[in-house]
């Protein structure tokens, strides 16, 4: 496991170096873009547990950057690089004990998004995502108080990757977008993360800002 995140970890550097640095066909082509994102994320797991009631999202957020390589004139190879939050959150109900839980699963992610573009402003985008979990806990809020503990990685596939797809609008150097990610891979790991969250799976909408810098 241990190799697989750092050979990913490696092409995403080598993948983003390669575009940013060595991009004289695509300018050729078109312009390359380079900038930074970030935004809003809603995410969902949508897990069975008992006793868990009035299961919400959890709304974090995303940071990052992106280089935008064209491929002739209505397509470009986008990959980023992103700090994301994903989890989600529940109501509970155990022995007379009143509280909300929520989940906290904090992931480095590179997608690479083919991206069509629709005249100057307007871009489709779908492709594959890749993440390695960095981080974990459980913030709770009961009867008894409020507080926040980590929880062991190894609770947890710590690579998940999926699908994502959105669209983004540009207004000069700045845009915005709206993507939908879907895991394919279940979140739990150990018997007692597969006993509270079966085999759920990330899912999470983002909303973005950014701004090329070229």
């Amino acid at each position: 496991m241990k190799k697989l995140v750092n050979t990913l970890l490696t092409s995403a550097v080598l993948l983003t170096g390669t575009i940013v640095f060595n991009s004289s066909d695509a300018l050729a082509q078109g312009r390359t873009r380079v900038g930074i994102k970030g935004g809003l994320n809603a995410s969902s797991l949508f897990y069975d547990s008992q006793g868990a009631t009035n299961k919400n999202e959890r709304i974090g957020y995303h940071v990052g950057v992106f280089a935008q390589a064209p491929i002739g004139e209505f397509f470009a190879i986008q990959p980023e690089l992103l700090y994301m939050t994903k989890g989600a959150s529940a109501d509970f109900n155990v022995l007379g004990v009143n509280g909300k839980n929520t989940f906290k699963l904090n992931y480095a992610e590179l997608p690479v998004l083919a991206t069509f573009k629709l005249g100057q402003a307007v871009e489709l985008q779908a492709g594959p995502y890749v993440s390695y979990l960095l981080n974990s806990n459980i913030n709770s809020n009961s009867d008894f108080g409020t507080g926040t503990a980590a929880i062991n990685r190894d609770n947890f596939n710590k690579v998940d990757y999926g699908i994502a797809g959105g669209i983004n609008l540009y207004f000069g150097k700045a845009f915005i977008g709206a993507r939908y990610e879907q895991g394919l891979k279940q979140v739990a790991n150990s018997g007692a993360a597969k006993t509270l969250l079966g085999s759920a799976k990330n899912g999470v909408g983002l909303l973005s800002v950014g701004f090329s810098i070229n």
